[in-house]
């Protein structure tokens, strides 16, 4: 299967290197991204997140929380959207059959408007969290206000997929395309793992944010640090999950690549990443 690594979000708060790690002063704006996949399948195009859609573009309507983008600064531009991306690309829109969600937060969901045709799959408990009366401000009702043709999954079970338990087929889906359980940012967060035949690729979310994070000695800017802390549901399954995935890259680094949603770094080291205009 081909893969297609694609920025739907460049987000520049300020905090310079205590939120992004790299040079310059504390009021230096850092840059952050939001690492959307779209993947050729037999069965049409999948796409893995969507970031941000165009129903967030205009600030008069944006269904981007007026606080979420006074502290991250997203940039909201149309040409990042993963439906201009998919046509720049050379696709019809309705090719793109399914989305698969990591989880349900504004900036991963956000382009679902922008393909009220696809199926939509995500973690059972992630969608009644999300889809509730009492629901977190974190999720956006407006983003699934059309009515997605939702496929969720309550049992996260199968055969063990390199320590993990996870699902096995995906309806409708190659048994290539696979959900792994990675809670704790949310109370239904999962990573998406695709065999492209030359390895596996782990698209982990907001399992963690900085690369890092992933080294033999974890690192991460305090700022963002903070921030994963703040925004947790359960933080020692998060902290859990992030030692899991530690070990994956140092012990199976030939065959499978994690990389989570916001480091551009991360993003940077895909050749083929969708440059936007």
């Amino acid at each position: 299967m081909r893969v297609h690594h694609l920025n739907c979000a460049t987000m520049r708060p300020f905090g310079g290197r205590l939120l992004d790690g790299a040079g310059g002063g504390v009021l230096r704006r850092a840059e952050m991204v939001c690492h959307c996949l779209l993947v050729e399948t037999d069965r049409g195009l999948v796409l893995v997140d969507t970031g941000f859609g165009l129903s967030d573009i205009a600030p008069a309507s944006s269904s981007v929380p007026w606080t979420f983008r006074m502290l991250v600064r997203p940039e909201l531009d149309s040409e990042e959207t993963a439906l201009r991306q998919v046509l720049r690309l050379g696709y019809d829109p309705t090719d793109v059959r399914h989305v698969v969600l990591t989880h349900l937060d504004a900036d991963h969901a956000g382009g679902l408007p922008d393909f009220p045709w696809a199926k939509v799959h995500v973690h059972g408990p992630e969608l009644r969290a999300a889809t509730a009366k009492s629901a977190p401000r974190r999720y956006r009702s407006a983003h699934w206000a059309h009515g997605p043709d939702w496929v969720d999954y309550d049992e996260l079970s199968g055969q063990s997929w390199f320590g993990f338990d996870a699902v096995r087929q995906l309806q409708g889906l190659p048994e290539e395309i696979l959900l792994v359980p990675l809670y704790g940012h949310t109370s239904g967060h999962v990573g998406v793992a695709i065999d492209t035949g030359a390895g596996w690729l782990l698209h982990a979310g907001d399992a963690y944010f900085f690369h890092e994070q992933l080294a033999p000695s974890p690192d991460c800017p305090p700022l963002l640090r903070a921030f994963q802390r703040h925004v947790d549901t359960a933080r020692t399954l998060r902290m859990n999950n992030q030692r899991r995935l530690r070990q994956l890259a140092r012990e199976r680094p030939e065959e499978i690549t994690p990389f989570c949603a916001h480091d551009s770094v991360e993003l940077d080291r895909f050749p083929g990443s969708a440059e936007t205009a």
